[in-house]
């Protein structure tokens, strides 16, 4: 599991305790002004907001909402284009990552497994899956390290740029190892992988190290037919909770 910088990573360690109080307090209000953005879908398309209102959803001045919008875009958590009919902002992937790990404190506190969530359209893939995942080699590492024996075949899910944030989290994350091998006539590679829920019906989410598929492409593993199983067609929209 990756671990999650606390605040003091990001500040100098010569300051003074009082200094550090000031920069705790700032940080904690600046987190509150990105939350109100990310409210308003900010983190997944350019959101028109005005300094009022802005002020309005903080509760400050007119003038105070500015120079905090400033703030947000000095730090590096937002971008903002100012044009003539007026301002828009966006939450950058900076923003994204600070959000995500108050995101993953308060899980800590409420939940008891860590996971997120991504969605993803039902596409068909290119019929390799049910080859790989027979192969006894990773079968049985699936069955010890999974709990389960996969059927041969893999659910493949096309993932949509506003959802990549959380597919690329997957590769920072250790996740659980299925080690390579070889036969007589080649080597397999190693593949990572999450244990996850569809709809309530357990499997898991594989990143094989070497794969004809771009990283927009999610495949998931199970002891049934997922697509049997839920009933799903290609296109068919669908939210996997990988636990981390």
């Amino acid at each position: 599991m990756k671990k999650v910088k606390s605040f003091e990573s990001f500040q100098p360690l010569h300051t003074t305790p009082i200094s550090l109080y000031e920069k705790l307090l700032k940080f904690e209000k600046m987190l509150s002004e990105l939350k109100k953005l990310a409210k308003m879908n900010a983190t997944r398309k350019v959101v028109k907001i005005s300094s009022k209102e802005f002020a309005d959803k903080i509760d400050q001045s007119l003038q105070t909402a500015a120079r905090k919008l400033k703030e947000l875009e000095e730090s590096g958590l937002i971008e903002r284009i100012m044009d003539s009919d007026g301002q828009y902002v966006v939450i950058t992937e900076k923003g994204k990552e600070l959000l995500y790990r108050e995101y993953l404190e308060l899980k800590k506190i409420f939940e008891d497994e860590e996971k997120v969530c991504i969605t993803g359209r039902v596409m068909s893939g290119f019929g390799e899956g049910k080859y790989y995942v027979s192969l006894e080699g990773y079968r049985r590492q699936f069955e010890e390290k999974l709990g389960f024996s996969p059927y041969p075949g893999t659910l493949n899910l096309r993932i949509p740029k506003e959802q990549m944030y959380f597919r690329r989290l997957l590769d920072e994350e250790e996740g659980t190892i299925i080690n390579g091998f070889r036969t007589e006539d080649r080597t397999f590679g190693e593949v990572k992988t999450f244990r996850c829920r569809i709809k309530g019906v357990e499997g898991a989410v594989i990143l094989p190290k070497r794969t004809h598929y771009g990283k927009d492409v999610l495949e998931i593993i199970s002891h049934v037919m997922l697509r049997d199983e839920l009933k799903l067609k290609d296109g068919d929209e669908v939210e996997v909770e990988v636990i981390l």
